[in-house]
């Protein structure tokens, strides 16, 4: 017989993305419409370990739906990885009468929650809020579209001073075992050359292309490269690599860093924290365990949290052939 959930817990772990705060504020409201009780856990896993907690009602969300960051704060914590930190987070939670956890975060912040899922056996349901969209399970993760629109945004910022000087530009995006942002932001601004991680572009092809930009009239060119492309050196070395290799050309790089993780959500990234947050809350209530909520063809669906953490998101092939040819 499915646990009764009376109250039910809510925390961020894990790296900050835009959107969290709109899902903190679903799960609250659809705990309220449903006449049950939501705690706000403060500092994630650190934060259910020393017993952080506040009483959270529809009105304690007010305004947060259009600010970045999370109000109930981010930590990693060392102490959740043993066991008696494990121990001593339920013994918080049976203390302060919680039935059930939602679980918002990436893929390690799901990691714990199986673990501790596993030897408790306490009711988790995860949302996965990530800029990097690289959890199996979802096409798109809490703040990747806004994250995109961030870096498109300052591209296009870019593009206007590498015209005015003909200068080559190495913008390193965020992404350092998938390239999803890179790829898409890079098509979305016009790059000439995108580099990411599934796929090693290989640094002659990266020069020959270069140079037939040049050879075709371009007088300036964006590269954009996720962090963690493979081809084998940073960006710094690469702009020298190719100032040495290609001396006609003026590199500059800009390394857009944590400014992609902040800034008020976009439209898209607040309506899909308002989806996953009522179905997780929904789903808890109707006795399932252990799963992430997330988007599939527009449609919001279940996924185990095992699969999700092993899985491994795929680039999209029709998008590097695009992007090919837009660079033509």
């Amino acid at each position: 017989m499915p646990k009764i959930i009376k109250k039910v817990g809510v925390l961020t772990s894990g790296g900050d993305s835009p959107g969290m705060n709109a899902a903190i504020r679903s799960v609250v409201r659809t705990c309220a419409y449903h006449h049950i009780e939501c705690i706000g856990i403060y500092r994630g896993y650190q934060g259910m370990i020393e017993g952080d907690f506040k009483d959270m009602g529809p009105r304690s969300v007010n305004n947060i739906v259009n600010k970045g960051g999370t109000v109930l704060k981010s930590a990693r914590s060392t102490d959740f990885k043993s066991v008696d930190g494990r121990k001593k987070a339920h013994e918080n939670l049976l203390k302060a009468g919680i039935d059930a956890l939602v679980v918002i975060g990436g893929d390690g912040s799901f990691t714990g929650a199986l673990q501790f899922n596993k030897e408790f056996d306490f009711p988790i349901m995860g949302i996965p809020g990530t800029i990097d969209n690289d959890i199996f399970g979802t096409s798109h993760t809490l703040g990747y579209d806004t994250a995109l629109n961030t870096v498109v945004d300052v591209i296009d910022k870019i593009r206007d001073t590498a015209s005015s000087h003909n200068r080559l530009f190495f913008v390193e995006v965020m992404g350092r075992d998938a390239g999803h942002i890179a790829l898409n932001a890079g098509i979305g601004a016009g790059a000439e050359e995108i580099l990411i991680p599934e796929e090693d572009l290989g640094l002659e092809r990266l020069l020959e292309s270069l140079q037939k930009s040049k050879a075709s009239g371009k007088s300036s060119s964006i590269v954009v490269i996720a962090e963690g492309d493979k081809i084998g050196k940073n960006v710094f070395e690469l702009k020298d690599y190719v100032e040495t290799n290609l001396p006609e050309y003026d590199v500059r790089v800009s390394v857009l860093g944590h400014m992609q993780r902040g800034g008020s959500p976009s439209c898209f990234d607040r309506v899909l924290a308002s989806r996953l947050g009522v179905k997780a809350v929904e789903s808890l209530l109707e006795g399932k365990s252990n799963y992430m909520v997330g988007l599939k063809n527009d449609t919001i669906s279940l996924t185990p949290l095992e699969q999700a953490i092993k899985g491994k998101t795929e680039i999209d092939r029709e998008l590097l052939r695009v992007s090919d040819i837009m660079s033509t």
